[in-house]
């Protein structure tokens, strides 16, 4: 992985371009069951990325990771590898559990691609820190409007509560064998032990 340092911290016009375009796609996308704008957790992805040491192409691959996922029909890998490089796009795929071809409509049944994706995680064969980046937004979130709404917070997935927490909690072990370390994974395991805690399965 690359790090920023402050000969190459600067942000250019990719990143603007990156930023305009995960706008564009997610701008009237809203988290689950929220009234907050979907853009809030790409940005928050973005920097998290930032603030553990991730260059420039990194943090434009936080802002444009879920857009083959939730935007196949309007944007390709080529089309990313074409404006942001190859290494975005080899990012942007790594960080996505659904076929590279998808293109929108039903996607595979949610434990084949969580066990895919473990998998995936696991082999160590793929950049990882937009990933945990990610799930680590994901899992504070969810943290948060536990704290909020309660329980109810699981009725807006698709999987049940101990399935989604079994979903983190093995990314978290994933991640581990991969080899990571440092900030994210320990605020992702330390995220997930408080989550578990106040949801009744620690």
């Amino acid at each position: 992985m690359s790090t920023l340092t402050p000969e190459n911290a600067a942000l250019g016009q990719p990143f603007d371009d990156a930023f305009a375009l995960a706008s564009d796609l997610h701008r009237t996308h809203f988290r689950k069951a929220t009234s907050v704008p979907y853009v809030s957790h790409l940005m928050s992805v973005a920097a998290l990325v930032m603030e553990d040491g991730g260059d420039e192409e990194e943090a434009i691959a936080a802002l444009l990771h879920d857009a083959l996922e939730d935007h196949g029909d309007r944007v390709t890998a080529d089309d990313i590898e074409e404006r942001f490089g190859p290494r975005v796009r080899s990012i942007v795929e790594a960080c996505t559990d659904t076929p590279p071809d998808f293109t929108g409509g039903k996607k595979p049944a949610w434990k084949a691609r969580k066990l895919s994706y473990l998998e995936h995680v696991a082999s160590g064969e793929i950049p990882l820190r937009v990933s945990l980046a990610d799930k680590l937004h994901n899992a504070r979130s969810i943290l948060r409007d536990h704290r909020i709404v309660g329980e109810s917070v699981w009725d807006r997935f698709s999987a049940t509560k101990e399935e989604t927490l079994w979903y983190y909690r093995e990314l978290a072990n994933a991640y581990r064998t991969a080899g990571m370390n440092g900030f994210l994974i320990e605020e992702l395991e330390r995220t997930l032990h408080e989550l578990g805690r106040i949801a009744g399965t620690p």
